[in-house]
């Protein structure tokens, strides 16, 4: 059920020539996700509280240091009773487990221009694996209307969401499931240099 505390790391790809931290801008970035519903649909929703950063140097991408937190009780699909259920013991626990964290281990170059795979650890209803985001449409950093300068790309993965014990689940009469086990996720991210 995440989308991605993941992928402030999306940023590190185009940062100034020396080393700088780099800050994530809620307002213009999310955290998406979308799972299959009765085997039939997608269901998409996203998080609307993120915080992150991104240390690093443009000339040495690969050696940043990505750090994200999602604020898990901010879960939205558009439907108050289904994120009720989302944020309950059955699938999030958000009593339990409050946040969702992403920190990268390694950045790797990846096929393609402007391309990369983020290697980092998703710590997610109190477990932790490792994740890949595979990082595309790097902008060159900018300087705002405002004076601030400011960078972005795209990040994108998949997780199965029993690795992370979110077990809950009904089975139905032709064999599949109420909600699928694979969560897409999207990560947009915009950030500016502190």
């Amino acid at each position: 059920m995440l989308r991605r505390h993941l992928a402030i790391a999306v940023v590190a790809l185009a940062l100034p020539a020396d080393a700088a931290t780099w800050t994530l801008d809620p307002a213009h970035s999310s955290v998406q996700f979308s799972v299959r519903h009765l085997m039939v649909s997608n269901v998409r929703g996203e998080f609307s509280r993120v915080a992150g950063t991104v240390e690093g140097d443009e000339t040495r991408p690969t050696e940043a240091v990505v750090a994200a937190t999602i604020d898990a009780a901010s879960i939205d699909t558009r439907e108050a009773k289904r994120d009720e259920h989302l944020k309950s013991a059955d699938f999030l626990d958000v009593a339990q487990y409050p946040t969702i964290t992403f920190r990268s281990k390694r950045i790797e170059r990846a096929t393609g221009e402007g391309k990369y795979r983020v290697t980092g650890d998703l710590t997610l209803h109190g477990v932790t694996r490792e994740v890949v985001l595979d990082v595309s449409d790097v902008t060159p950093s900018i300087k705002d209307p405002f004076g601030k300068t400011r960078a972005g790309a795209t990040a994108s993965t998949k997780i199965d969401r029993k690795d992370f014990g979110i077990n809950y689940n009904k089975a139905m009469d032709n064999g599949g499931l109420v909600v699928g086990n694979d969560i897409t996720i999207t990560i947009d991210v915009e950030a500016t240099r502190q």
